[in-house]
């Protein structure tokens, strides 16, 4: 940024001591106790019960009470009474189209728009998102009420001797099914947001949820080709059901009902054309041109007082009833049927909503709390379920007409809902004649957004490849494997990614940068070089038990220190010295022995000589020359004499070997073991924000191991948590003491070479840096 706007580089001066992990804590004033309170007092604590606990309490479980008495009918009432009637027109054809989605009658769509609405208004946090019916949860709860209730479940045998299904009871079994369906994951939502659970989306990354949502929106569309066309496909289950879906909707072709294909070609041109001039002249326009509904009330007109029903034979929605139904509990014998669905609904349907909360949230400047989240979604589900709803989230088309067409808060939903109550209670016979591909070219059109999530590939292929194989993996696994299990494996899938991730980080060697206090990846920085006799090696991942093995791998081939070689070798030398220790050990004591005996023996002749000169006395010095001839003037006789000078010194050189037990090349050894000029390795584990048992023995083993072959090891970057951890390991000791630990490289590297000598190495340490 310096170089680009021009200005001069900025010095600063750092002036102080070295820092290990021992001063650190002095300087730093660390305390040395527990600052968070004890299981017991917590427990305590949250039992603890005044009124003023009890209202905040209640204004946390309960957000309406906090916002709505601060409502502001000025500056929002006109806003939310537009945004609720716009996005309640929408309710009324998403509501009715989505439930066939769901193999529902399209009231029960009404009513899944009317009840949970009004739930999550008193306790939702999100002021902007669209509650109620959506594609993607539509299909999940499709995929299970027709498994559970196929048609052929309903056979019946006619008057005629024909066969019909018995629409009427499939329609009510399949709406137990859902309804079940929708407390039984409403519950599950509970329970994960009383348990404080809501951070479990966070493993459902965005390249995961978009791929996922983009399976489904082909899920979506290839179950509404059959009103399309005006054809009835098998009905398929189990992984590959799509594919055999499409084929067998192929197969069917020939038969297509030209009026039905009519009916839906013109219903898909008015939508795109009147949402495209939407999408251009949305600043200009009040509000959007609310074309859907506009469509639905031309196809109802058009289809009613043309009786295009009996002439052409167009499949229509038929009977509403008008009014509510009584609420009712949940067939709780289909729980163990339905419960793996459960999960795939909540997660899904959570991981949708707190996407679209968050969004706004961080849009406008308000908090959206993820655990509260859930137990609002999970509520909405509950208390919807049992009033003949089945499962909801937010709508994303719904929700953005309600931010930009100025909804502030959630009354909004209130007022979208009242316009679905009267529908419900009054207007719902007068959409009996409503063909179905209207409803079905509705749902296509909504898929737009949906198919745009195609552009992600591209951009991920640019940006991010490990993301696009979640992305890509999500996809094809929806697409063959159906919503449940696909979205398992999917989430498996991005497990074992992040997994990989952390077993194969970036291993490094880094060099110092001049003038700085700087170091830096050596194979990336040409100006980071390597200070000699010093390896400082940093891992880009934590350490712990899955690349811990790895971690010893890498440090031995950065560094170029195979210590299991230099250590068998080093034993190979130390086993050669001691037998060459014991032979000459051996020998000396031979020569010992061999010098004792001769010493005795001398002694002996000695003596034997003295006696026979007293014996012979007689003699003269001539005779006695002549008696030994052998010897002359000035001679000595070396057979009776043993040389124990040099035998004395060899026993003395070899004895003072064998008691001090040094090797007589132990320089030489030390140059062979080091002779890489290594004398001192830091390792860089900033990067690690926990350690367990495998890391702390991993280290033991280094500085063990290193330690053998005469190289000092040094920690450097420990964050104070990872300090404690490895304090109550027991990991540090009179071997390790807290002083090889420092704050940065540049403190444990000033450190070594002060200890070494800092001249021998002609490094500049001054602690000028230019930014």
């Amino acid at each position: 940024m310096d170089g680009q706007t021009g200005s001069p580089p900025v010095d600063y001066f750092v002036r102080r001591e070295l820092l290990d992990e021992a001063r650190l804590d002095e300087v730093g004033q660390k305390q040395m106790w527990s600052t968070k309170p004890s299981l017991g007092d917590r427990v305590k604590e949250s039992l603890r019960c005044s009124g003023e606990r009890l209202k905040q309490a209640l204004l946390s479980w309960v957000p309406v009470l906090h916002w709505l008495p601060r409502y502001s009918i000025r500056e929002n009432a006109i806003g939310d009474l537009i945004s609720g009637c716009s996005v309640g027109i929408m309710h009324l054809p998403q509501g009715m189209a989505y439930a066939l989605l769901a193999s529902l009658p399209p009231v029960f769509g009404l009513y899944t728009s009317l009840y949970p609405v009004l739930v999550y208004f008193l306790f939702g946090t999100s002021r902007h998102i669209s509650i109620g019916t959506f594609a993607v949860i539509s299909i999940m709860v499709g995929s299970v009420t027709e498994r559970l209730a196929p048609s052929s479940n309903f056979i019946v045998n006619g008057t005629n001797g024909t066969e019909s299904v018995d629409v009427a009871a499939r329609d009510a079994y399949r709406v137990q099914i859902a309804c079940a369906l929708s407390v039984l994951t409403g519950l599950f939502q509970i329970l994960l947001g009383v348990v404080r659970f809501g951070f479990v989306v966070t493993y459902l990354s965005e390249p995961l949820v978009r791929g996922y949502t983009t399976g489904s929106a082909c899920h979506v569309c290839i179950s509404q080709l059959k009103y399309l066309f005006g054809i009835f496909p098998a009905r398929f289950t189990g992984p590959l059901s799509l594919i055999y879906t499409l084929v067998d909707i192929c197969r069917l072709l020939p038969e297509t009902k030209a009026p039905e294909v009519v009916v839906s070609v013109l219903a898909i041109a008015v939508l795109i054309v009147v949402k495209e001039l939407n999408a251009c002249y949305r600043k200009k326009l009040p509000l959007p041109i609310p074309i859907e509904l506009i469509v639905v009330i031309a196809a109802t007109i058009i289809t009613h007082f043309c009786n295009l029903t009996n002439i052409y034979s167009i499949s229509v929605i038929g009977e509403i009833p008008s009014g509510l139904k009584a609420p009712r509990a949940p067939d709780v014998s289909l729980f163990p049927q339905i419960i793996g669905d459960t999960f795939a609904v909540a997660i899904v349907g959570y991981a949708i909503n707190i996407s679209l909360g968050k969004t706004f949230g961080l849009k406008y400047g308000y908090k959206v709390d993820s655990n509260q989240e859930l137990v609002a979604l999970g509520l909405s589900n509950t208390i919807g379920g049992m009033f003949q709803c089945y499962s909801v989230t937010s709508s994303l088309s719904r929700s953005l007409v309600q931010e930009s067409t100025g909804g502030k808060t959630q009354v909004a939903g209130v007022v979208s809902s009242i316009i679905v109550l009267i529908t419900v209670w009054k207007l719902g016979p007068l959409f009996e004649d409503l063909p179905k591909a209207v409803l079905s070219t509705i749902v296509l059109v909504n898929l737009k957004g949906m198919f745009k999530q195609f552009t992600d590939v591209p951009m991920l292929l640019k940006s991010n490849k490990v993301d696009l194989m979640v992305w890509l993996v999500t996809f094809a696994c929806t697409i063959l494997l159906n919503l449940d299990l696909g979205l398992a494996v999917a989430i498996g899938f991005s497990m074992l990614t992040v997994i990989f991730r952390t077993q194969l980080p970036t291993y490094s060697i880094l060099g110092h940068v001049p003038g700085t206090d700087l170091y830096l990846d050596t194979d990336k920085y040409q100006t980071a070089k390597e200070i000699p006799g010093i390896k400082i090696f940093r891992s880009s991942a934590t350490i712990y038990y899955t690349n811990a093995e790895m971690y010893l791998e890498a440090l031995q081939e950065k560094s170029g220190i195979d210590v299991g070689k230099l250590l068998t070798e080093k034993k190979k030398r130390e086993s050669k010295q001691k037998r060459k220790q014991e032979k000459e050990k051996r020998r000396a004591q031979k020569e010992g022995k061999k010098a004792k005996k001769g010493a005795e023996k001398e002694k002996i002749e000695a003596s034997q000589i003295s006696i026979g000169m007293n014996e012979s006395k007689v003699l003269t010095g001539s005779d006695l020359q002549n008696q030994r001839p052998g010897l002359s003037n000035g001679q000595q006789n070396w057979a009776y004499q043993h040389d124990t000078t040099d035998s004395d010194s060899d026993v003395g050189s070899r004895g003072d070997d064998a008691i001090t037990g040094q090797p007589q090349h132990a320089d030489e050894e030390k140059g062979m073991t080091c002779g890489f000029g290594t004398h001192s390795i830091i390792l860089d584990i900033s990067t690690t924000n926990f350690v367990d048992m495998v890391t702390v023995k991993t280290l033991k083993n280094i500085f063990r191991d290193y330690g053998q072959i005469d190289l000092d090891i040094y920690l450097v970057g420990c964050q104070a948590c990872v300090v404690e951890q490895l304090e109550t390991a027991g990991f540090f000791s009179d071997n390790i003491p807290k002083s090889r630990l420092f704050v940065t490289v540049h403190d444990a590297v000033l450190h070594i070479l002060h200890k070494v000598g800092h001249r021998e190495f002609g490094l500049d340490t001054t602690c000028t840096t230019q930014m």
